[in-house]
């Protein structure tokens, strides 16, 4: 837990951030390409296309935007036509401390798009412009959503909205991962479960485990493990009506570690409960949850 408690890193005004500070990461290194000068131009413009961009009406400062990553693994290139795949994450700061707690940590495997060295990237809301932009405008929102959604409860409905909005649009070009039948696991049930009801407690627990568990953190440490507690249990409503949700896995992917560290070092409280929830829910990280003491 001594992660959690390093510094004070007072922030002023702890409401949700509403702009974009992301690293785009090209990584090459299963092409077998001489000239990587492309890929490297890729990298820089997809940074600049990203931070650059007014994705939203407010400036806020640096220490409260949305930090996220994105790392775009090449496994085909020929001519102008990529083949990849994207794993996306996002992070937001902890109340009173320098800790960033991951939020999201989802792989998109079906990442395809076409683009030529130095081609202008532009995204319009109204219009689909590449199947290129719609995958990266189409994170940004999701990025927006998930952290808006753990500084107020179901504060990232309009930018969920907007990468619906995406989706749609995106739909028409016949690409991979955007409708319901290229598979389980893709941005069409990605965005359709977020905004579903039938998997409102996702959300709920976005916003109660960090605005009600990690922000207490720092003033009470028994005050915070607790509300993380009842967060979590809020999952078995969600698992008894849908023990297969893809919301479960991606919210386990991303907390699974944390967890762990929460509640492995710091003050004690009976964890008995929820090491029951934990694996019931999430089973395969079964073996991480032995470690919780």
């Amino acid at each position: 837990m001594k992660k959690l408690l390093i510094l004070l890193f007072f922030f002023s005004n702890p409401l949700f951030a509403q702009v974009i500070d992301c690293r785009f990461v090209v990584n090459a290194d299963l092409v077998n390409q001489t000239n990587q000068q492309v890929f490297k131009t890729l990298e820089q413009s997809l940074n600049e296309f990203i931070n650059a961009k007014a994705w939203i009406d407010e400036n806020l400062d640096a220490k409260e935007k949305v930090r996220c990553s994105m790392i775009f693994n090449i496994n085909a290139f020929n001519g102008a036509r990529f083949e990849g795949t994207l794993q996306v994450q996002v992070e937001r700061p902890v109340y009173q401390t320098n800790y960033y707690t991951p939020l999201f940590n989802f792989l998109d495997k079906d990442i395809v798009f076409t683009y030529q060295e130095y081609q202008p990237l532009f995204y319009n809301p109204a219009t689909y412009e590449s199947n290129l932009i719609s995958l990266i405008s189409f994170y940004v929102f999701v990025a927006l959503g998930v952290e808006a959604d753990s500084f107020a409860l179901r504060g990232g409905t309009d930018f969920f909205k907007q990468a619906q909005q995406i989706l749609s649009l995106a739909q028409q070009n016949g690409a991979k991962g955007w409708n319901q039948s290229d598979g389980n696991y893709n941005r069409f049930w990605l965005i359709d479960t977020m905004l579903s009801n039938t998997f409102r407690e996702y959300r709920n627990v976005q916003y109660n485990y960090h605005r009600k568990g990690l922000d207490n953190m720092f003033d009470d440490g028994v005050i915070g493990k607790m509300g993380i507690m009842n967060a979590l249990q809020e999952f078995n409503l969600l698992y008894n009506r849908r023990p297969n949700a893809l919301l479960i896995q991606t919210f386990f992917d991303a907390k699974a570690d944390e967890i762990v560290d929460i509640f492995s070092s710091g003050p004690e409280v009976d964890v008995t409960k929820t090491k029951a929830t934990l694996n019931k829910v999430a089973p395969f990280f079964g073996p991480k949850w032995k470690r919780i003491k």
